[in-house]
């Protein structure tokens, strides 16, 4: 449950942000900044602060190389079912969606790198105190 509620708050925090549909900060902030700044600028600040906190973290425990290697592996899933005719990459929408599905991800990942890596090696992850100073 803890890797899935990881995943799930990455995908939510990305697809507030921008997707496909109607419903997100960009298009809301892009139609309505002049209406209402102070909102646009709150509801900015409150995901930025989630972006610093995931992307933080994930830097942290799996850093950019981690990164680029969840993401690769996803990117060849995602060629293995277009090559199998279980993908068509026509469809902007689902291309879209794939993207953010991709990015949290690699966010759920790096938020849960500590839970994974004790489930695999049986070893338990110290936070470093002084990192703090």
């Amino acid at each position: 449950m803890g890797f899935f509620l990881r995943w799930l708050v990455a995908f939510i925090l990305l697809s507030a942000t921008f997707n496909p549909t109607r419903v997100n900060y960009a298009t809301w902030v892009s139609s309505n900044y002049d209406q209402q700044l102070p909102l646009a600028v709150l509801l900015g600040l409150l995901l930025l602060v989630g972006y610093i906190i995931y992307l933080r973290a994930t830097l942290r425990s799996i850093g950019a190389f981690g990164m680029f290697l969840v993401m690769a592996i996803f990117a060849a899933l995602l060629w293995v079912l277009y090559d199998y005719g279980l993908l068509d990459i026509d469809n902007q929408t689902m291309n879209t969606w794939l993207g953010l599905f991709a990015m949290s991800v690699v966010l759920g990942v790096g938020l849960s790198w500590s839970l994974i890596r004790r489930r695999l090696s049986g070893q338990v992850d110290i936070d470093d105190i002084d990192d703090e100073e």
